[in-house]
């Protein structure tokens, strides 16, 4: 395989262990930025690399549309255009067709969509998705094209599309044949069905994948609900192999997650929150537009290992915010940042330490009620 997945030690469901690419390794459990033009937004590579992030995600649906994977290619692949040497995954780009393109439609062999861009058309099979994926932005981690529901989703609605996720992932599979230095994952649907959620998973590991991720969730259900799946979707997959739950979410959602028996994730949500003033900290999150800062010259989060979150005051932040100063959504998406990875640091020491339920309780009474 292209890659390896070093279990290096469980609480119960959660673990935490190492997944070996030819890129570098990825400390699981594992927050992935998210760029999705070629950029964490606001920030610099090296500013995301100091935050002790391993692995950065990538958005088909965006870099195809602008500035395009042939041009991509031409200009040394994803990692050279944006200066990053560590590994990097790219979604599929299906998500955003379905979410984004003002037309879209679905049939057997594509789905056809207008770009939010300019209205132009364009057609996205499984096996273009991998092309553009593997051979044009040379990511490491790729994933298989698939169909994701939005919520709440009929139960013929939602069986329908998970098994044309099922189809396309044997697409997928087929197109991505066999490779040195690069993995493949399949993506399991189903919504909130539990017996879809098993066929689903059933029908990806007789195609086999490098990795598996739950697709589906952080679309409208909320945390309970999400929860609720969590409790038995990811046990359906293999246990030697990483689990990926795809855009989620707040701190206490990956907590949940963790403990659930997932090991990677991506979320929007600490740069988009940083952007519009909100920050995340150790016990829960804060609007610094609050009037409540503006004298307030504690700095943002002392026990995050990161300038943006030691050296600098409340109060200041709040001017910039207020001000809307460009230096304040940097600062604060930085600190996001920083503080989602200093999060997945102390779960994987909780876990290795055979704490995480003590560790689970004290972020929950924390996080909860915020």
């Amino acid at each position: 395989m292209a890659l390896t997945f070093d279990i290096a030690a469980t609480d119960g469901r959660a673990r935490t262990g190492v997944l070996k690419t030819a890129r570098g390794d990825i400390r699981t459990p594992a927050f992935m930025p998210v760029g999705t033009a070629a950029t964490v937004k606001a920030l610099t590579v090296d500013q995301v690399a100091q935050t002790g992030a391993d692995i950065l995600l990538g958005n088909t649906y965006h870099l195809m549309l602008r500035p395009g994977p042939e041009r991509m290619q031409r200009l040394g692949g994803l990692h050279r255009f944006m200066r990053w040497d560590r590994p990097i995954l790219t979604d599929s780009g299906g998500f955003q067709v379905m979410s984004l393109s003002g037309i879209s439609k679905v049939t057997e062999e594509a789905v056809t969509f207008a770009s939010h861009i300019d209205g132009s058309k364009h057609v996205l099979t499984p096996e273009r998705s991998i092309e553009i994926q593997a051979d044009r932005l040379g990511s490491d981690i790729v994933m298989q094209l698939d169909e994701c529901v939005s919520w709440p989703a009929e139960r013929a609605r939602a069986e329908a599309a998970m098994q044309l996720s099922a189809r396309w992932a044997a697409r997928s599979k087929a197109a991505f044949g066999a490779r040195d230095s690069q993995a493949l994952f399949g993506i399991q649907q189903g919504s909130t069905f539990e017996d879809l959620r098993r066929q689903s998973a059933d029908r990806l590991q007789d195609i086999g994948f490098d990795g598996y991720a739950i697709g589906g969730l952080a679309v409208g259900e909320g945390h309970d609900a999400m929860c609720e799946v969590l409790d038995y979707a990811p046990v359906m997959l293999p246990a030697d192999r990483p689990r990926y739950l795809m855009g989620v979410g707040k701190p206490i959602d990956l907590v949940e997650a963790v403990w659930r028996g997932v090991d990677m994730f991506d979320c929007v949500l600490p740069t988009r929150a940083g952007r519009h003033g909100q920050a995340w900290t150790w016990d829960g999150p804060i609007n610094l537009k609050n009037a409540r800062f503006a004298e307030d010259q504690a700095p943002l989060d002392p026990d995050v290992p990161c300038p943006a979150s030691q050296d600098y005051s409340r109060a200041y932040l709040h001017h910039l915010i207020r001000a809307d100063e460009i230096l304040g959504k940097i600062l604060l998406t930085w600190h996001n940042i920083a503080f989602y990875q200093a999060l997945t640091a102390a779960m994987r020491a909780a876990v290795a330490e055979g704490r995480f339920e003590a560790f689970r309780r004290d972020f929950r009474a924390r996080h909860m009620a915020k």
